[in-house]
């Protein structure tokens, strides 16, 4: 049969039923139309989700810690590697708490819990049996400077910290007006006192 007869055949029949041939042909191009975007949209959600998982592993949270030295009277003397934020009482719980010789009256006194801690920063507990010993003994003659003790940077008063060699009443009431010292670098780091009388009064002092 040649195109002639073809179109004299079924275009009749095509002219009558133009409305309904031309609906299907519409609706199969809207599905096959669907589902291309189908595909499209699955394909670019799964991309999506393995952007977001890799992103996740590239950046991890970074917890930054610190070193601290926790001495004497407590359960689990030691080393100790702390969060950064961490308080001379979270250094007490790293350690296990005090142990049963601690000089708690002498902590209560003249640690402040709340104190921050620093990089490098050293923790010393007294016992009982150091206070006895003569450790918290006061010389009269030299204004409460505890005798064979070092000298406390948090708590010492004016005159006390002046005993120190080299330090005057300026500099002591720039040590005390910088209070309160989680480590004696402190006075070196924040420029309290100078390199060369930092040197001299390093074996002199404590912070606790």
């Amino acid at each position: 049969m040649d195109t002639q007869e073809l179109i004299s055949k079924y275009f009749p029949l095509a002219r009558k039923h133009w409305l309904p041939l031309s609906l299907g042909i519409l609706g199969m191009m809207f599905f096959a139309y669907g589902l291309i975007g189908l595909f499209a949209a699955n394909k670019i959600g799964s991309e999506e989700i393995i952007f977001e998982a890799s992103s996740v592993e590239q950046n991890p949270v970074e917890v930054k810690t610190i070193f601290v030295d926790i001495e004497g009277s407590v359960v689990k003397p030691g080393l100790y590697k702390l969060p950064q934020e961490s308080r001379i009482q979270d250094a007490f719980v790293a350690a296990g708490g005090l142990a049963a010789g601690a000089d708690r009256e002498y902590i209560a006194k003249n640690f402040n819990l709340a104190t921050k801690l620093t990089d490098g920063a050293k923790i010393y507990v007294p016992s009982i049996e150091e206070a006895v010993d003569g450790a918290s003994v006061l010389n009269a003659s030299s204004e409460g400077v505890a005798v064979g003790s070092l000298i406390n940077i948090n708590t010492s008063s004016q005159p006390q910290l002046e005993t120190l060699s080299g330090v005057g009443p300026v500099t002591a009431q720039k040590i005390i007006a910088g209070r309160p010292y989680s480590s004696v670098n402190e006075l070196l780091d924040g420029k309290i006192v100078g390199a060369k009388l930092f040197d001299q009064i390093k074996d002199k002092i404590s912070v606790y």
